[in-house]
C-alpha cells in the first residue's frame, strides 16, 4: 500500500470529512449571506433533526471539540464545591487537561475504584456510585453531583440499555444527575441496535455530549440537554468560553449531512465492522493477545514489545497506554479493508521474524 496514502490506527481523528458533512459544508458556503451566532438557517435545520433524533423536545448546542462540550456540560451540572464520579479510564480525568475542573471553579472528579470486571473493561458499576457517594457526607468532602460515563468507553466496550439505566437509577437515589460523555456515541448505538432516545433519556441520561469530528464530521460535537431546565444559561456559558462560532452554519451544516439518510449510523457500523476484521485477523496471529472483543470501533491488544517496535519503525501510528504492553487500534468511518489486510499483513511478517 502506498505510504502516502495509508490510512493509520491511532485515531479515529485522523479521517477527513465524510462526503454528505463536506457537501452541507459546501451548500452552507454557497448559500450567500447568513446571520451569525447560530441564526441561520442550518444551525435550525441540524438542531431540529436532532430533536427528531431523539424523539424528545430538548435544547442543543453545538461547540468546537469533545473537550469543550464535557466541561461545559459538567460545568453547567456543578457549583465548585461539587463533585463528578467517573471511572479511572474516563477521558475527562485522563485527557482533558483539567479542563472540567477549570470551567467549573474547582468541582472535583471522583474516581471509582478499579476493582470489577466491569470497571477493567471501562466501565461504572451502579455499586462503585454508591460507594463514592457514600463514602463520606461531611461538609469537607465534596458533595457528588454527577455521574458521568462514557458511551463507548475508553475501553471500546458499550453499556447496555439496561446498565445505563441501572446507573441512572442509582444516581437518582442520590439526587445526581447523569452526563454521557458520547465521543463514540454512534458506535454504541450501532452496535446495540437500539434507538438513540433508548440509551440515553429514557434510560435517564440528562446531557449528552454526542461526538461528530470521530464519525466523519470536519469538527463540531453537540451537546444535548435531554432536561432543558440544565441548560439555562449555557449560551452564556458556551461564549464565555469561547465556543461560539460567529459563523456558526459552518460546523451545523455538516450535521445535516452526517443527521440525513442515518449517515451517521451508516458510518459508525462501517467503523465497527473494520475493528471486528482487525481483531479477528490479530486473534489469529502468534504472540498477539486480543485483550477483549471490541464492541465499537476500537480494537486492544497486547502485542510483543519487539513487534510494537518494528511495526512503529514501519510507520504505521498507534497509541500504547494500557497497563502491561497493551496497544489501542481505532478505526474510522472510512477505513478500508484493504488498510486492515495490509496492517495485518506487516503484523504477520514481524512476527514470524
Amino acid at each position: 500500500m502506498n505510504t502516502f496514502n495509508r490510512q493509520e490506527f491511532a485515531s479515529d481523528n485522523y479521517a477527513g470529512t465524510c462526503p454528505e458533512a463536506l457537501h452541507w459544508f459546501l451548500e452552507a458556503n454557497a448559500s450567500g449571506h447568513e446571520p451569525a451566532y447560530g441564526d441561520d438557517r442550518w444551525t435550525q435545520r441540524s438542531t431540529d433533526m436532532l430533536r427528531k433524533l431523539f424523539d424528545i423536545e430538548c435544547d442543543v448546542y453545538f461547540v468546537f471539540n469533545g473537550t469543550a462540550a464535557n466541561s461545559l456540560a459538567l460545568a453547567s451540572l456543578c457549583q465548585s464545591y461539587h463533585s463528578v464520579i467517573c471511572t479511572p479510564v474516563a477521558h475527562i480525568e485522563t485527557d482533558e487537561c483539567g479542563g472540567p475542573e477549570f470551567f467549573s471553579n474547582g468541582s472535583k472528579l471522583l474516581v471509582a475504584e478499579n476493582t470489577s470486571d466491569a470497571a477493567r473493561l471501562g466501565k461504572l458499576t451502579p455499586d462503585a456510585v454508591h460507594t463514592l457517594v457514600t463514602k463520606r457526607t461531611d461538609i469537607h468532602y465534596p458533595r457528588p453531583k454527577v455521574v458521568s460515563i462514557t458511551q463507548a468507553t475508553e475501553m471500546g466496550t458499550v453499556y447496555s440499555v439496561d446498565e445505563v439505566s441501572a446507573i441512572s437509577q442509582m444516581a437518582r437515589k442520590h439526587q445526581l444527575k447523569v452526563h454521557m460523555d458520547g465521543a463514540r456515541f454512534a458506535n454504541a448505538v450501532a452496535h446495540l441496535g437500539c434507538s438513540p432516545a433508548d440509551v440515553t433519556w429514557r434510560a435517564g441520561v440528562d446531557v449528552l455530549c454526542f461526538g461528530g469530528t470521530k464519525n466523519g464530521l470536519p469538527i463540531g460535537e453537540a451537546v444535548v440537554f435531554f432536561d432543558r431546565q440544565l441548560s439555562e444559561d449555557f449560551a452564556w456559558r458556551v461564549k464565555q468560553a469561547g465556543q461560539l462560532a460567529s459563523k456558526m452554519r459552518f460546523i451545523s451544516a455538516p450535521w445535516v449531512g452526517l443527521l440525513e439518510n442515518d449517515v451517521w449510523l451508516h458510518n459508525a457500523r462501517h467503523a465497527n465492522a473494520m475493528a471486528q476484521r482487525l481483531h479477528q485477523g490479530l486473534c489469529q496471529l502468534p504472540g498477539v493477545m486480543c485483550i477483549h472483543t471490541p464492541e465499537a470501533n476500537g480494537v486492544f491488544a497486547q502485542l510483543p514489545a519487539k513487534t510494537v517496535d518494528a511495526m512503529q519503525a514501519r510507520g504505521w501510528k498507534f497509541y500504547q497506554f494500557i497497563a502491561g504492553g497493551g496497544c489501542r487500534f481505532m478505526c474510522a468511518w472510512d477505513t478500508t479493508e484493504a488498510s486492515v489486510d495490509a496492517f495485518l499483513a506487516d503484523m504477520h511478517t514481524e512476527l514470524a521474524r
